[in-house]
């Protein structure tokens, strides 16, 4: 009989999932208020035909709006200034319609639209460390990308890039969204670059959370549940052959909701412990550090587990997923595990996501990722590794 420890599951958030549902946006938001900030991309949905169809809508119920748009990963100082730009405007509620980036810069303004605090009170490791006792501003959330399942958790992740960079988080329960739309139709816009390196950041958190040391019963559920998803649907969407793209769009979004809801619960492991000091230092977007690490860091955390802790039950979980995405359900639990290894490798060639040289990384730069590499994500990997083999990682992959 499996052993049932206890566990915790954190708030999360209501959710509507389907095609079309992005129709029900207009009188959801009219609940909360009359007045709305909407924040977009500068392209993603605000340079669409469903732009002036969702403001029309709007207006239909009433709702006044204000527009602010973010382009690329979400700054401290982006956060702020945004703030004080619409503290005053009475504010009543905060609609991020856009991929990850979009929904974690208006997570965080939403947090902070009442106090008007700076983001930094709060930034964990860089910040002032002051206790964040919200309220937040009621927030709705609608993914136009299938990746980062920002959707269903407490974080913002914010960013300053350079050589003193960092990628930080702001986090609390009560910043988690007020409802999460997720409609896949949305996605059809995506380029098949953002559909491959979203959908691999998707799969590595389905994956680290399910070997998480954290992990539990119900959040193996749901990350298993996901990744049969990103098998039947992930090169379906990729492809873009209709309709079976449709239905792999909608895999899709409901694998990465998924892996946002396990992330939250029990946390990530090495490739997100290295995407944090990669992804700070240096232009390499987040999906693509994920995607073209997660074969060479699994193949090390078995290694690791086998040589050091062979009783670890991350390694029969590894197993399964061998089996699950290879669908070679006669393997043994060695032969499996090779067999995940190698199908990573593959969907990343496949996928032609970058090698780490390619965004200027060198073998010196390494000491300084690594240093950089221990925060949260890499406290639940299922195998505390050493630095070598954290250096093994990126030199496999530079």
């Amino acid at each position: 009989m499996q052993a049932f420890k206890p566990f915790y599951i954190a708030r999360l958030p209501r959710i509507l999932f389907g095609r079309g549902r992005l129709n029900e946006a207009p009188a959801l938001i009219a609940g909360y208020g009359r007045k709305a900030l909407l924040v977009t991309g500068k392209q993603s949905f605000f340079g669409t035909p469903r732009w002036q169809s969702f403001i029309d809508a709007l207006a239909g119920q009433g709702v006044e709006w204000r527009h602010c748009a973010v382009s690329g990963e979400p700054s401290p100082q982006l956060i702020d200034d945004t703030v004080d730009q619409f503290r005053n405007e009475h504010i009543e509620v905060v609609v991020a319609i856009g991929g990850g980036s979009v929904l974690d810069a208006a997570k965080a303004i939403a947090g902070l639209l009442p106090s008007g605090d700076s983001v930094l009170d709060y930034l964990e490791g860089v910040g002032r460390n002051k206790p964040y006792r919200g309220p937040s501003t009621p927030f709705i959330a609608v993914p136009t990308t299938a990746g980062t399942g920002s959707e269903a958790t407490k974080n913002s992740v914010l960013s300053v890039q350079g050589p003193q960079g960092f990628k930080k988080s702001f986090r609390d329960e009560c910043l988690v969204p007020e409802y999460a739309i997720l409609d896949p139709d949305l996605l059809a816009s995506c380029s098949p670059a953002l559909l491959a390196a979203d959908g691999m950041d998707a799969l590595t958190q389905l994956l680290e959370s399910y070997v998480s040391a954290k992990a539990n019963p119900f959040t193996d559920a749901l990350a298993w549940s996901g990744m049969q998803a990103v098998k039947d649907g992930f090169f379906a969407a990729w492809h873009g052959a209709e309709p079976e793209a449709g239905e792999g769009r909608a895999a899709m979004a409901y694998a990465a909701l998924l892996s946002g809801i396990t992330l939250a619960q029990v946390g990530l492991g090495s490739v997100h412990g290295l995407a944090s000091p990669l992804g700070a230092f240096f232009p390499i977007p987040h999906g693509v550090v994920c995607g073209t690490l997660v074969a060479v860091a699994t193949d090390v955390n078995i290694r690791a587990m086998q040589a050091r802790e062979p009783a670890n039950p991350a390694l029969a979980k590894y197993a399964a997923v061998g089996r699950l995405l290879s669908g070679q359900n006669e393997l043994d639990d060695q032969l499996a595990r090779d067999a995940l290894i190698a199908l990573l490798a593959d969907w990343s060639n496949r996928l032609k996501l970058d090698r780490l040289s390619v965004y200027g990384i060198t073998e010196a730069d390494f000491p300084h990722v690594i240093a950089n590499a221990r925060g949260s994500s890499m406290q639940t990997n299922p195998i505390v590794l050493a630095d070598e083999e954290i250096g093994e990682i990126l030199r496999k992959r530079l």
